[in-house]
C-alpha cells in the first residue's frame, strides 16, 4: 500500500519512492517503445563508462601487485641510489642533461661502510645491464642482467631449485659464475642439468665475450615483474665489471636495517656515513637519494593517479556524447507525448512530477548505459589480463562513481526537457496534434 502525502492546496500526492517507481516504469516503457534510438543513446554512455572501468581494474590490479611485489622484498629496506626517482625534474642545466648528470656514482667502498654501521645488517652492491647468452648452438639475446654482492635472495624473492647464491670470497676474487632463473635455464640447456655448465656471455655494447658457470638456477616469486623478466642472470658485481666491463655508473647500495633497529635510526645512519664519506659540508646538499619502499609507493600512486586522471577526462568525452544523445532523445519524447503531458496536468500532476517523471526517465536511459558499460569494461580488463601480465581487480568505487557519473550526466542533460515539458500548459497540451 503506497503512503500518501497532501500539497500545500490539499490535494494528494504519492510518496517520492512510490513516483520513483512509477517514473522508472514510465521511462522503461518509453526506452522500449523506441529501441533503435535509445540503444544509440546509451552507446555514448557505454563507451565511456567502460573505458572507466577497465582502466580502474587495471590500475587496481597493477597496484596491488607492485605493493606486494616491494612489501615481499622487505618492507624495511630501503635503497642508497644516485638518483631520487621521487624528485626527478626534466629541466636541464643548458648542456641537455638532467640536475643529477654530475653527481658521483656509488662507489663499492661507500657499500663497504655502510656494511659495517651497527644498525645495518647488510648492505649489497647492485646494478643492471643487457647481456646476450649462448650455450653450444642455443642463443638468447637481450637477457636482464645484474651484477650483485653475495646474499642477494634477501632483496629478490624467489627459491633456488638447483645450485646455490655465489659466496663473498667468489665476489672478492671476480670468479666468472651465474646465476640464472629456472625459464632461462630451460630455454638454454632443456632438460639437461645446468649445474656446472659454461656458457657465453657477450656484453654487445663493448664487443667483450666470457664464458661463466652456472651454480645456481632460482625460481622467482610469482608477481607481475617475474612475468616481465622471465630471462635474468645475477653475476658478482666485481666479474661483471673486470670480465664482461660493464658500467656501474647507476650502481645502488640495497640496505637491510637490523629487525631491533628502527628504520628511521639506520636511513640517518646510513646518510651520516655517506655525507662523510663524500665530504659533505653541514650547508652542502646531499648528492645521493635514499629511496624507502613508501617513497616508491607514493611514487608508483602519483604516476597511476595522473594517468588515470587523464584517461578520466578522455573518457567524459563518452559521456559528453551520450548526454548530447539525451538531450536530443529527450526533447524529441517531450514533443511526441505533449498530448500524455497535458493529460496528466489535467488529472492533477503537478509541475514538479512532470519534471521528476522525465529527469528520472533521462537517468534510467544513462544508467543502463553505464550498465552496459560495465560489463564490456570487465570483460576488456579480464581480457587484457588473460592475455598479458598486467592484473585485473575492479574497485567498488570505479562501479560507484560509473554508474553516479551516468546518472548525473542523464540529469544534468535531462533538466532542459524535463523544465520544457514542466511548462507545458495542460489546454494548449491537449491540442497539440
Amino acid at each position: 500500500m503506497h503512503s500518501v502525502m497532501s500539497d500545500p492546496d490539499g490535494r494528494p500526492r504519492a510518496s517520492g519512492l512510490s513516483t520513483l517507481s512509477e517514473g522508472i516504469a514510465i521511462a522503461w516503457d518509453a526506452i522500449a517503445a523506441n529501441k533503435i534510438r535509445s540503444i544509440l543513446t546509451m552507446l555514448g554512455v557505454a563507451v565511456g563508462v567502460s573505458v572507466v572501468v577497465a582502466i580502474a581494474a587495471l590500475i587496481t590490479g597493477l597496484r596491488s601487485e607492485v605493493m606486494g611485489s616491494i612489501e615481499s622484498a622487505g618492507p624495511n629496506n630501503f635503497v642508497v641510489t644516485r638518483i631520487d626517482f621521487t624528485a626527478v625534474q626534466i629541466a636541464g642545466d643548458g648542456t641537455g642533461r638532467p640536475p643529477w648528470w654530475n653527481r658521483p656514482a656509488i662507489e663499492p667502498e661507500e657499500m663497504q661502510r655502510i656494511a659495517r654501521i651497527p644498525s645495518v645488517q647488510e648492505a649489497l652492491y647492485a646494478f643492471d645491464f643487457q647481456v646476450d647468452l649462448g650455450f653450444e648452438n642455443q642463443e638468447v639475446e637481450n637477457v636482464f642482467g645484474r651484477g650483485f654482492s653475495s646474499g642477494w635472495p634477501v632483496y629478490q624473492p624467489g627459491d633456488f631449485v638447483a645450485g646455490r647464491d655465489f659466496t663473498p670470497a667468489e665476489v672478492q676474487q671476480t670468479r666468472a659464475v651465474v646465476v640464472i632463473t629456472a625459464s632461462l635455464a630451460e630455454e638454454l640447456f632443456g632438460q639437461r642439468d645446468p649445474i656446472g655448465k659454461r656458457i657465453r656471455v657477450l656484453n654487445s655494447w663493448r664487443g667483450t665475450q666470457e664464458p661463466f658457470t652456472v651454480i645456481g638456477v632460482m625460481e622467482p616469486a610469482e608477481n607481475i615483474f617475474s612475468t616481465a623478466f622471465q630471462y635474468f642472470a645475477v653475476f658478482p658485481w666485481t666479474a661483471a665489471v673486470k670480465r664482461l666491463r660493464q658500467n656501474p655508473w647507476q650502481a645502488q647500495i640495497l640496505v637491510v636495517p637490523r629487525d631491533s633497529v628502527d628504520t628511521s635510526r639506520a636511513q640517518d645512519d646510513v646518510v651520516a656515513v655517506m655525507r662523510g664519506t663524500r665530504g659533505l659540508g653541514p650547508s652542502d646538499e646531499n648528492n645521493f637519494a635514499v629511496m624507502t619502499s613508501s617513497q616508491m609507493i607514493d611514487m608508483f600512486n602519483q604516476l597511476t593517479a595522473l594517468f588515470f586522471l587523464v584517461i578520466l577526462i578522455l573518457a567524459s568525452v563518452g559521456l559528453l556524447v551520450g548526454g548530447v544523445g539525451v538531450v536530443g532523445i529527450m526533447l524529441i519524447s517531450v514533443t511526441e507525448r505533449t498530448r500524455e503531458i497535458g493529460v496528466r496536468k489535467a488529472l492533477g500532476a503537478t509541475r514538479r512530477e512532470i519534471l521528476w517523471q522525465f529527469l528520472v526517465e533521462a537517468s534510467v536511459l544513462t544508467c543502463l548505459g553505464a550498465g552496459i558499460g560495465m560489463v564490456v569494461g570487465y570483460g576488456m580488463a579480464e581480457g587484457v589480463a588473460y592475455w598479458t601480465p598486467l592484473p585485473a581487480e575492479i574497485p567498488l568505487w570505479a562501479v560507484g562513481t560509473a554508474l553516479g557519473m551516468a546518472a548525473l550526466t542523464g540529469m544534468l542533460f535531462g533538466l532542459l526537457p524535463a523544465y520544457r515539458a514542466s511548462r507545458l500548459e495542460p489546454v494548449d497540451a491537449l491540442r497539440y496534434e
